[in-house]
């Protein structure tokens, strides 16, 4: 088992990595609960004892039941059981179902712990870690939602054997990103390394920058949060675009793409370093290109609504500092990229 500290003063803690993770979990919980709310879903097939009284709450799945309806009934479900601030919420589940619940354990009663059990490639990677939860609205993705971190995570890799072959390939387009941010190169890897490669990286990020409030400021050589949304703006975008038929680390493979096109219009890269990002995703054997259909002027309205648009729409850029948020890009040149990947 490989364990990666987040360190995040008093509100620190583990990862723990590897095959069989998901059995650790009673040791994991927070000292002193006696109850806990497992939230999953029914598709999931993963199931966890986490040694106390419990009761399991299933979620509906898919995008479309991230949103604030399903934070109400699950905090509704939680007063009905009588969840105190002494309990704990395990989230069992993907990306969406990390996000849903963590989110719920952030507002009822004001907080209650929760530990997220992430059985998906792009969860262990990224969703599950940070501290980010939060829902959909019908204008944007996670537009809705809080800064709450777990009090612990376990990413048990005996389970990523049994996703579909096109969600496990979604994780990958995560996986991917890391290329840029700071990983070796991964595929050379055994699973729980390349895993355990991501995590360290997000969580030295999240101890950096933990919730994301240096996006336009100095960090004094520390990186930004921001960062680990390379390739995001035009992934998010995507996503609302195509209904979610584009699954999210397909959009974030053609972000990376894009990303890199824009760059180097920018003069901030060179041709071989957007080669090296088509090359990267190439090996993931993910998409490059935008959907049929999607064009610039349902774009770029997108784009204005992403969370990071602070100050004007931001991307997120490589460039001879590293992977940055920028700001202040020519409409011009957006819808230039734009071409590049069509």
């Amino acid at each position: 088992m490989i364990t990666v500290p987040v360190p995040l003063g008093e509100r620190s803690y583990d990862v723990l990595v590897g095959f069989g993770a998901r059995h650790r979990l009673l040791e994991v919980l927070p000292i002193g609960v006696q109850r806990a709310v497992v939230v999953t879903q029914a598709n999931i097939g993963v199931e966890v004892d986490p040694g106390v009284e419990h009761q399991v709450l299933t979620i509906g799945q898919g995008e479309a039941e991230k949103d604030l309806e399903t934070i109400e009934d699950l905090c509704r479900r939680f007063a009905q059981y009588g969840v105190t601030r002494g309990d704990v919420v395990v989230a069992v589940g993907g990306g969406m179902v990390t996000d849903v619940a963590g989110f719920a354990a952030a507002v009822y009663h004001r907080g209650v712990p929760v530990v997220h059990v992430s059985t998906t490639l792009l969860g262990q990677i990224d969703a599950a870690i940070g501290g980010k939860t939060g829902v959909n609205l019908p204008e944007g993705k996670n537009l809705v939602g809080a800064f709450w971190q777990p009090s612990a995570v376990l990413c048990d890799t005996e389970v990523l054997a049994t996703l579909p072959p096109r969600e496990y390939r979604s994780g990958l387009g995560e996986m991917a990103k890391y290329r840029f941010l700071g990983a070796p190169d991964l595929l050379d890897l055994p699973l729980d390394e390349r895993v355990s490669a991501c995590v360290r990286i997000k969580a030295d990020v999240v101890s950096s920058d933990e919730r994301e409030g240096a996006s336009h400021t100095a960090l004094e050589g520390k990186r930004s949060r921001a960062i680990l949304n390379y390739g995001h703006t035009l992934a998010h975008a995507l996503e609302i675009a195509t209904n979610f038929d584009v699954t999210h680390g397909e959009c974030v493979a053609i972000g990376l793409v894009y990303a890199a096109e824009l760059a180097w219009r920018l003069g901030r890269i060179d041709r071989a370093r957007v080669d090296e990002h088509r090359a990267t995703v190439g090996a993931y054997d993910l998409p490059m290109s935008l959907p049929p259909g999607v064009d610039a002027e349902e774009l770029l309205p997108l784009f204005a609504r992403d969370k990071k648009a602070v100050r004007g729409v931001t991307f997120v850029l490589d460039g001879p500092n590293g992977v940055e948020p920028v700001t202040g890009i020519d409409e011009k040149i957006v819808r230039e990229a734009l071409e590049a990947v069509r």
